[in-house]
């Protein structure tokens, strides 16, 4: 399973909008067969494994971290062809999010005379596809948001001036969650302040270039701006006005974009992962909003002191009403550490406020 779970890894940035599954087939103690998703070449992992490992299979045990569909898709179930390879034995390590399957896979398998055994390394398949669980239950990205902080709370000096707080560690790792992102987005202050790129510096190879998102209620985007001039039909801007190149129009909340109707946008463009890399405006309104599902807040150990920015401009009574944070994880970065945490159980029934 460890094996197969390194191989779904290898789908990240090219399984989307689809999940990351690896598969391994064994005979006898020997790996005959391996494979995992990628979105262009159609075929599922099980697939790919059970061809390499030819005849092989029969009577083979498949590894699998994802629970094998039985509907017909852009590909025919791959329970029918697990039975028709002749395996005995499937070990899963998670059931299936999608009420298509959501079991039913597992159960076809046990119906057709498989020894089925679920659950190994749940925990590990979960977090990979946790964007994918919670695109497929309710059409609307996995929102991640992320800053960096000195101790005191502060994400920069004063508004409009770029801020540089953590170290070659905490970026290193932001750019490591950009490549498994599909999006990012900010706000017209991030824009004004730092001119960022926001782009996946990784230099690992991807299937969709990340899309860039830009919330710009009035269009005040500058056409030099780094993000402009490096535009491959990788931006979009989100504004309450009708006019623009590549701009999406949404209703306003206020005098603001509405957030959450930026974020359904996305998910209806087959986002499922998008970072939110923004200002104190951006970050409260989603957090306000309730739209945030996880945390990931990178700390220097440094203090900025009066004037500095607050992670999120919030009500005054949000620390009496605002959810706490659960299953939350530690990491040291260096200098540095983060703190990881979630809003909401993406494999549970979460965000019903946010459905359309």
């Amino acid at each position: 399973m460890e094996q197969a779970l390194e191989l779904a890894r290898q789908g990240i940035g090219w399984a989307h909008p689809n999940p990351v599954v690896g598969a391994v087939v064994v005979k006898d103690g020997v790996v005959v067969g391996r494979g995992c998703h990628l979105y262009d070449n159609r075929d599922h992992a099980e697939i790919v494994a059970l061809r390499q490992a030819g005849a092989p299979a029969r009577g083979a045990t498949l590894y699998v971290t994802l629970e094998p569909c039985c509907h017909t898709g852009r590909t025919g179930p791959c329970t029918k062809a697990i039975m028709e390879a002749g395996v005995a034995r499937v070990v899963g390590a998670m059931e299936d999010p999608n009420p298509e399957v959501a079991g039913q896979g597992f159960a076809d398998l046990r119906s057709a005379g498989l020894q089925v055994t679920e659950g190994v390394e749940k925990d590990q398949a979960m977090r990979l596809n946790e964007d994918f669980a919670c695109w497929i239950k309710t059409r609307k990205p996995l929102v991640t948001l992320k800053a960096a902080l000195t101790l005191d709370g502060r994400i920069a000096r004063t508004p409009g001036k770029q801020t540089s707080i953590t170290g070659e560690a905490s970026r290193a790792v932001v750019q490591r969650m950009r490549h498994a992102a599909d999006a990012v987005l900010t706000g017209m202050g991030t824009i004004l302040a730092d001119d960022p790129l926001l782009t996946d510096r990784t230099g690992l190879a991807r299937r969709r270039r990340l899309l860039r998102v830009v919330v710009d209620s009035q269009l005040r985007l500058p056409v030099e701006s780094q993000i402009v001039n490096s535009a491959r039909d990788d931006v979009v801007v989100f504004t309450t006005e009708g006019a623009g190149v590549n701009v999406a129009r949404v209703p306003a909340r206020g005098t603001h974009v509405d957030l959450d109707q930026v974020i359904g946008e996305l998910g209806r463009r087959q986002i499922l992962n998008l970072m939110i890399e923004a200002g104190a405006e951006i970050n409260g309104a989603a957090l306000a909003g309730g739209l945030v599902d996880k945390m990931f807040l990178f700390y220097a150990p440094t203090m900025m002191g009066e004037g500095g920015l607050p992670l999120a401009h919030l009500p005054a009574n949000w620390f009496s009403k605002g959810p706490a944070l659960s299953r939350l994880k530690l990491h040291g970065l260096g200098e540095d550490f983060a703190v990881e945490g979630y809003f909401h159980d993406v494999y549970g029934d979460h965000r019903t406020h946010r459905e359309d």
